[in-house]
């Protein structure tokens, strides 16, 4: 069975938590709440879960090593997609497990299974999530999640093509365009890919002739999106006062024209706050490609050396460390650079 065989997923799937693995729970509690302005529930000494809406778990952080993004939820609109993800990913031979009844309590949602994804990163899918009866207690007036899910995940990869063949055999993604950017001396090609109406909700950046991966982290950075400008600026100015570091001061971004800052976490990878990117219209949108992130900002905030030197490291480092692609899922279905 392949994906053309049966109907297309594409509009059905929506990114709807992710996962945190960390030892820094009091940082991350202090970014989530005062600095990004989330709702927070504390669950145990190893759980605590972030809110940005009616939903119970949006972002859930344990307690646990990896410093980064251990797993990525996407909610599937109904029980015969989910069970059609389900099919087509048995067909290609991938494992899946079954969530345990509190595994799916903790993320707040009704049906789960996992299956391995690219880079390590765990993808689960999950349908019904559940509302809070708690009113939400946060600084940010509000999120933008709905339709198009609640953000997007930017990895770097040195396979970009498997990863992106990966999100299409599973979900049907869509190519929104690219940009090609320079950074430091290094040629970068970043992939923009859609699941709905979003413009994206994953990102996929790789060195152009180099076969390096520059970042440590499986996650290069994350997204959320703000309800208003007020939201950016006043969030923006709270990261500053609180003394976490900066990554990127405010810009705007050529292709979906999303305005935005970023942020650095607790464990080193990136937080985005942005506001008011595009919409897709599936009937007139092509895919282009953009030179630079940027239309103005999105200056680097902070750098020495001594930092880029460290991330040359972890490129030279990434030569001896394979990439993960789950070659099963992604061998094969897309076309293009």
């Amino acid at each position: 069975m392949t994906t053309q065989e049966t109907p297309s997923v594409f509009g059905a799937v929506r990114l709807g938590y992710l996962v945190i693995e960390t030892n820094r729970f009091a940082d991350w509690r202090r970014f989530g709440t005062d600095a990004i302005g989330m709702h927070h529930d504390a669950l145990s000494r190893n759980l605590m879960r972030f809110r940005l809406d009616d939903r119970e778990c949006r972002f859930l952080v344990r307690r646990g090593p990896a410093e980064d993004v251990v797993a990525t939820g996407w909610h599937i609109g109904d029980h015969a997609t989910f069970e059609r993800i389900e099919a087509r990913i048995r067909a290609h031979g991938v494992p899946l497990a079954v969530g345990t009844d509190e595994e799916a309590a903790l993320r707040g949602v009704e049906r789960l299974l996992r299956f391995p994804g690219p880079k390590g990163i765990t993808q689960e899918i999950c349908t019904t999530p559940v509302k809070s009866a708690e009113p939400l207690c946060m600084l940010a007036s509000g999120f933008v999640t709905g339709d198009g899910g609640m953000g997007h995940v930017a990895l770097t990869s040195t396979k970009p093509m498997q990863t992106r063949s990966y999100f299409h055999t599973v979900f049907d993604a869509r190519l929104t365009d690219y940009i090609d950017e320079t950074i430091s001396g290094i040629k970068l090609k970043i992939r923009f890919l859609r699941v709905n109406e979003r413009h994206h909700s994953i990102a996929v950046a790789a060195t152009r002739g180099l076969p390096i991966d520059p970042i440590r982290t499986r996650v290069q950075h994350l997204n959320v999106q703000a309800a208003t400008l007020d939201d950016v600026a006043r969030s923006y100015q709270r990261v500053h006062e609180l003394g976490f570091d900066m990554a990127l001061s405010v810009g705007q971004h050529t292709n979906d024209k999303e305005l935005s800052y970023y942020a650095r976490t607790p464990s080193g990878f990136e937080w985005e706050v942005g506001w008011n990117p595009v919409v897709i219209d599936e009937t007139t949108w092509e895919p282009t490609t953009h030179q630079g992130i940027s239309t103005w900002g999105h200056l680097p905030v902070g750098r020495t050396i001594i930092d880029k030197l460290a991330q040359f490291g972890a490129g030279a480092r990434s030569l001896g460390r394979p990439e993960s692609t789950v070659p099963s899922l992604s061998g094969a279905g897309v076309s293009g650079v």
